[in-house]
Formats: C-alpha cells, structure tokens, sequence
C-alpha cells in the first residue's frame, strides 16, 4: 500500500495493512508504515465511507484486478497519484 499527503510534499510512504478491528459503528483499518518512517496508522471508516468503497469494488474495471491472478505478483508502482 502506498500513502501520500499534500502536508509530506512528495514524500511516499510504503506501507501494510495489519489488521481491521469493529468499534461501535466503525471499522478500524490498521496500517503499519515500513518506508521512510515506521508509523501506525489507523483509520475509522463509516458505513457511508464503506459503501463509497463497496461501489468502487464492484467496477468492472476494477472487478477484473481483484479476480486476476495478479495476487501473487509485486504491484506496479500506480506513477504520481
């Protein structure tokens, strides 16, 4: 997984998903940085925010990633994002 954010400048973080925990209403997505920095991340997400990625999953175009056999090779790098 990859991070960026306008407050690092061009700065990217390598990073990997640990784990996904419910609190209350929320699913905590947990992420370890591994490159530049070692953080922990987590993030809360809503159930608008799951639907938001819900939709985007069930794109063809997107459909087609996740059922290739692609799981098993390294990702290429997206380019600027």
């Amino acid at each position: 997984m990859l991070f960026r954010s306008t407050g690092l400048g061009k700065t990217e973080l390598k990073a990997k998903v640990t784990g996904v925990v419910r609190q209350g209403d929320y699913l905590i997505l947990q992420v370890d940085t591994l490159e530049p920095v070692r953080w922990k991340i987590r993030a809360g997400i809503s159930l608008p925010d799951m639907w938001v990625v819900i939709k985007a999953m069930i794109k063809p175009a997107n459909l087609k990633i996740l059922l290739s056999n692609r799981w098993v090779k390294e990702a290429e790098h997206p380019g600027e994002f």
